[in-house]
């Protein structure tokens, strides 16, 4: 399963990477992740409000999706990802200085408009300065390695998050959580940006609408892009069930105190499967066999109780995560190129539907089922969608010929 090839990198790719990587990590290293839904409650939030405010962002984020990214098609993207950043910052203070329900929508709107700026950006930020530089066999590679960082970064700030907390409450919280988007900031800012040709010299408006328009119809109109956006799409939606770690981790029989700790492993074995992405057989059939894996470990981990069952559960979170970089690599691979962020839009649109999608089934399954059962029932869907990326995720030979037109 593993490929052993390797290629020359050039200082160029080298830096590049080392930045990518950075702005992955200051993206996920942020101390407010684990413990925003706790300043919101101890300041009077109830449940149902605080639903409310995961609403907002959640539609925000919606539908601004595809826009956003004609946004960067037309524009400079490190620019958009550096103000995306700031936006966070903005709300993450504003969430300390303004700790109301008013204050907590503003930064969640201005969270939502990051969420839906970034998606899809950075990843054609990268592949097309790795196109510049005759090196988009490396992507799979970098892409790889700057998650397995974005994880421990996640990891670390999940660890630092209660020592700081006990030692400058919400306030440091708040400090560190700016101090990282502003990091993100910073290394957005750093990334190389290449003007990008244009296709044609209409500007402002008209070549935003053009943009928009012209990417949309490449999703629609080329079958082995829409195959490959279906699949992008699917494997990142299904990993929400990651969502509801904590309650099968407990319901496996995991005391509470000690969830904590097992999520952290969890988030370990995502982290490796980030890793793995570089060497890993990117062959149609490797990936959809891999994706059909980790329905297979789900099946049998959800269900069989205790610790024994976490094992399984880990290759699940490992797999889902690996392939998530593995088809998402494949679709910059397979598409045209000329409106790159668009499309990983579009695909980001389909994978938040499908979380959507993942939560209202499990919601409602949870009137009937426990959550163990229920989770082992996701594996059917993990499964089929393994089945369905052997049969559409264009081979090697389509993806080149792709790249070679454009």
């Amino acid at each position: 399963m593993f490929d052993p090839r390797g290629t020359a990198v050039t200082p160029p790719v080298r830096r590049l990477g080392r930045v990518y990587a950075t702005l992955r990590a200051c993206d996920e290293g942020v101390l407010f992740f684990p413990v925003y839904t706790l300043l919101m409650a101890d300041s009077g939030l109830s449940t149902v409000q605080l639903t409310s405010l995961l609403v907002i962002w959640s539609a925000v984020a919606f539908a601004l999706e595809v826009p956003s990214g004609a946004w960067a098609d037309t524009y400079s993207r490190r620019r958009l990802l550096a103000f995306g950043a700031l936006l966070r910052a903005v709300g993450f203070a504003t969430w300390f200085l303004w700790p109301t329900y008013v204050g907590f929508a503003v930064g969640f709107v201005l969270w939502g408009v990051r969420s839906a700026i970034s998606s899809g950006t950075k990843e054609a930020l990268l592949y097309d300065e790795l196109v510049a530089e005759g090196a988009t066999d490396r992507y799979t590679a970098l892409a790889g390695r700057a998650a397995t960082v974005a994880m421990v970064s996640m990891l670390a700030a999940s660890a630092l998050a209660f020592p700081a907390y006990a030692l400058g409450g919400y306030g440091l919280i708040a400090a560190g959580s700016v101090l990282a988007c502003l990091g993100s900031a910073a290394a957005a800012l750093a990334m190389p940006e290449r003007p990008r040709v244009r296709r044609e010299r209409t500007t402002g408006g008209r070549a935003y609408l053009r943009t928009l328009r012209d990417g949309l119809a490449e999703v629609r109109t080329d079958r082995q892009v829409w195959h490959a956006v279906l699949i992008a799409a699917a494997v990142p939606s299904l990993s929400a069930l990651d969502e509801y770690g904590p309650l099968l981790v407990r319901d496996l029989g995991v005391a509470t105190a000690g969830v904590p700790l097992v999520i952290a492993a969890l988030i370990a074995a995502m982290a490796l499967g980030s890793a793995l992405a570089e060497r890993w057989r990117a062959t149609p059939l490797a990936t959809g066999l891999t994706i059909a894996g980790a329905g297979v470990a789900l099946a049998v981990g959800a269900p069989a109780g205790g610790v024994a069952g976490l094992v399984p559960i880990a290759v699940c979170f490992g797999l889902l995560q690996l392939t998530r970089v593995l088809t998402e690599a494949r679709l910059q691979h397979t598409m045209s190129g000329h409106t790159r962020a668009t499309v990983l839009s579009v695909s980001g649109f389909g994978a938040q539907l499908g979380a959507l999608a993942v939560y209202g089934c499990f919601g409602l399954g949870s009137l009937w089922l426990g959550i163990a059962p229920l989770a082992a029932l996701f594996a059917v869907p993990i499964v089929l969608v393994g089945l369905a990326a052997v049969r559409w995720l264009p081979g090697d030979g389509a993806a080149e010929a792709v790249a070679e037109a454009a």
